[in-house]
């Protein structure tokens, strides 16, 4: 038995020793080639080669370091939210505190759905740079696409998971939430909202399909940022609309336990069939695209809780909620270094892609039982 443990890890030890001289091999060798052209040249030719390598240097410094550093990420940011404290219902009128005088204007609840997605968007594209749409994340690792390797691309799958889930909720906004469905249009700041946020991940300053300069996709995300906050001003001034009614929280639990089913489904469909433990280079960014999704989705629904307060406390929905909750933060929890996509038996490389749809399956099996209790 004990053999048979160390041939393993031999065996593991020379295929990495294979595949990093192969790599090396491949890597230098441009090098050394440019090398041999460059030495040859005059200076007239050598001293913009020299501004350019020093360019690329310091663009790959700065792609390096956005790709590593996490501005603003905290798995337990809902609470600085304080959603507990909130006493009324979205989009409903607030009680004057008692001792005080009558303001001249009404002021109404501001939505925490609408307040979360803004700060969602705000997190990826102004407290970090937005990755998928970086010159040098689109240009690849010597072509190859950055998802298809092992590194630099976590940070990017994240910020898209993230994306995904604010996208979905825009949708929810501007169809249902944020008007009375057959007695009122749709609101022009969160169709804004919506149509931005909808706008391609991967946009940079200029684009060959078609070919021309292209507005990059941030400032489609800052945009929809302004307009999200603007609905809730005017939501808090009572001149918006935000329809808690328990119809409407019931579509938009469907759409979100709908969304993740996807997500369980792709998890489990690598789960299956690719798992090549450590060296499954793919795992990573469906790890983290998964990761983003649910740190999204637990400060939006954490959100409509407060939002849908009403129907929460009416339907005796708060011990589920609390529940759902805490699966989310169980979920968040998971931060491996590296990813692995190993067999769900196997007994030295874990599955940490099955783990993540486990969880996932969880919330989604919670959601489903908010959904049927709503539906009696």
């Amino acid at each position: 038995m004990g053999d048979r443990i160390a041939e393993f890890f031999r065996s593991i030890g020379r295929a990495l020793g294979r595949w990093a001289r192969l790599f090396i091999a491949w890597a230098v060798w441009p090098f050394m080639a440019a090398r041999g052209w460059y030495v040859r040249r005059t200076w007239m030719v050598r001293l913009p080669v020299m501004g350019l390598v020093a360019l690329l240097v310091g663009l790959y410094g700065y792609f390096f370091w956005q790709t590593q550093s996490w501005s603003g990420f905290n798995p337990s940011f809902v609470d600085e939210y304080r959603l507990s404290e909130r006493k009324v219902p979205a989009g409903q009128e607030l009680p004057v505190a008692e001792g005080t005088a009558a303001p001249a204007a009404k002021t109404c609840q501001r939505s925490a759905i609408v307040d979360v997605a803004a700060d969602l968007t705000d997190f990826n594209v102004n407290q970090n740079a937005w990755i998928s749409s970086m010159l040098l994340y689109r240009l690849g690792f010597f072509g190859i696409d950055w998802d298809h390797t092992p590194f630099l691309d976590n940070r990017a799958s994240f910020q898209r998971g993230v994306n995904q889930a604010v996208r979905r909720t825009s949708v929810e906004l501007v169809d249902s939430l944020g008007r009375v469905r057959g007695t009122s249009g749709i609101n022009n700041d969160l169709q804004k909202a919506r149509g931005n946020l909808q706008f391609d991940e991967y946009s940079w300053y200029f684009g060959l399909d078609p070919f021309g300069p292209k507005t990059p996709t941030p400032s489609y995300y800052r945009s929809a940022i302004e307009s999200l906050r603007k609905f809730n001003t005017d939501l808090s001034n009572c001149d918006a609309i935000f329809d808690g009614r328990a119809d409407n929280l019931i579509q938009f639990i469907d759409r979100i336990a709908n969304d993740l089913g996807s997500t369980s489904d792709m998890l489990a469909e690598r789960s299956a069939n690719h798992s090549r433990g450590w060296f499954d280079t793919r795992a990573d960014d469906r790890f983290w695209f998964a990761y983003g999704q649910l740190y999204a989705y637990y400060a939006i629904l954490s959100a409509a809780q407060s939002d849908f307060s009403r129907v929460v406390a009416e339907r005796n929905l708060g011990a589920i909620f609390g529940a759902t909750i805490k699966q989310f933060q169980a979920a968040l929890r998971i931060q491996p270094a590296i990813i692995s996509n190993g067999r769900e038996d196997g007994w030295i490389m874990p599955s940490h892609l099955a783990t993540m749809g486990f969880y996932i399956l969880r919330v989604r099996s919670n959601l489903v039982e908010i959904r049927s209790v709503l539906d009696r």
